[in-house]
């Protein structure tokens, strides 16, 4: 058996032999049956217990932000209209989409989402009996691959802005920030993206990429009983990075080769996933990919440009190849650095890395654990 096929053993052998079928032994109940399978609860229940708590805690977060900005309006309006002006003189502040973005704003949204993720895995380690780090956050070495992840991001946002400026697809017109407030702004702006990178790669590839994986065993195991953990994975891969693409349809400047390209993206981190044993490679790739583009180089992100940035930009040319007003990620030229990322990860180790789950031991009963769990 090889490491990828070892990555979702039960937490507990002495907590699920009771529920499995065993030669002689007792038959598990119907309730068994529906809510626990080989790897503990179902993954499909996990799931939907893990969906419902993350939506009421968002929700939540939402109601309370929303009451107190109508609050704050009421409080201006009663102010204006003490003071003798009409309550219409009092506006609500509508964003402007277009606008430029601070990462003020940012750190707060991104920091309250993270928190609000972490939280309900946690809860779904205590539920499952699982330690959290399961999910992602765990493996050997983690400070050392998230430097090494954020230097090839680095690195690869770099190598495309190269290539869009030597072939006068870009174009760098103004320092806009100057002295002690470049370290500054670069400073909020690399926690902010830390978080955007925790919170994008936790979502997608940490507690949801290891749960559809254990809940496709048994499909896996159907297809190929040798590898079929590993088809597990991928299949699960290729649910993670759909939900991916599609969390980035609502960004206002997205186009169709950013939204493909954001696939490919996904992909590259779940490769980076598979290579490492955790999420940290792909945490720090994405904070310093994000990074680069929105404050050391200053172009625009999916659409969107940030306040505090170092230069002022633009691109030239057809934007299929320039990527327009949504930046490099809408070239076709940022495929072949993404490729060549993937091609770094798969050859720069021998195999894939540790288990996901190291402190846990098989299951021994190869009947059951060649059900479809869910």
């Amino acid at each position: 058996m090889d490491a990828a096929s070892e990555q979702f053993p039960a937490p507990e052998v002495s907590d699920l032999q009771s529920l499995i079928a065993t030669p002689g032994g007792p038959t598990p109940s119907t309730a068994h049956r529906i809510f626990i399978g080989p790897y503990g609860l179902r993954a499909g229940w996990s799931l939907l217990i893990f969906v419902a708590m993350l939506a009421s805690i968002l929700t939540t977060v939402r109601v309370v932000h929303d009451y107190n900005k109508a609050k704050r309006h009421q409080e201006a309006v009663a102010a204006a209209v003490a003071a003798g002006k009409p309550a219409s003189s009092v506006s609500e502040s509508k964003a402007d989409a277009s606008a430029p973005i601070s990462m003020k704003d940012g750190v707060v949204s991104e920091g309250v989402a993270f928190a609000a993720v972490f939280l309900v895995s946690l809860l779904m380690a205590f539920i499952e009996r699982r330690r959290v780090t399961v999910y992602g956050l765990g493996g050997e070495r983690s400070l050392a691959r998230f430097f090494v992840g954020a230097c090839w991001g680095l690195a690869a946002l770099s190598l495309l802005i190269g290539i869009l400026r030597a072939l006068h697809l870009v174009s760098f017109d103004a320092q806009l920030d100057h002295g002690w407030s470049v370290i500054g702004y670069g400073a909020l702006a690399l926690l902010g993206f830390l978080l955007v990178g925790l919170l994008e790669e936790y979502l997608f590839r940490g507690y949801l990429q290891f749960t559809l994986t254990r809940g496709l065993v048994g499909l896996g195991n159907r297809i190929s009983p040798v590898h079929g953990r590993s088809i597990a994975f991928w299949m699960a891969t290729l649910i993670t990075s759909a939900l991916f693409f599609l969390a980035h349809t609502s960004n206002n400047g997205e186009d169709l080769v950013g939204l493909a390209l954001v696939f490919v993206a996904g992909v590259a981190f779940v490769v980076a996933l598979w290579r490492t044993g955790s999420l940290w490679w792909a945490i720090g790739f994405h904070m310093a990919w994000d990074w680069a583009q929105s404050f050391l180089y200053g172009v625009p992100d999916s659409g969107m440009l940030m306040k505090e940035r170092m230069f002022a930009t633009h691109a030239s040319g057809n934007p299929v190849l320039s990527g327009g007003t949504v930046g490099p990620e809408g070239s076709v030229l940022c495929i072949p650095v993404l490729a060549l990322m993937i091609v770094v990860l798969l050859f720069t180790r021998k195999s894939p890395g540790p288990p996901l789950e190291q402190e846990a031991r098989p299951v021994s009963a190869e009947p059951v654990a060649a059900t479809l769990e869910a």
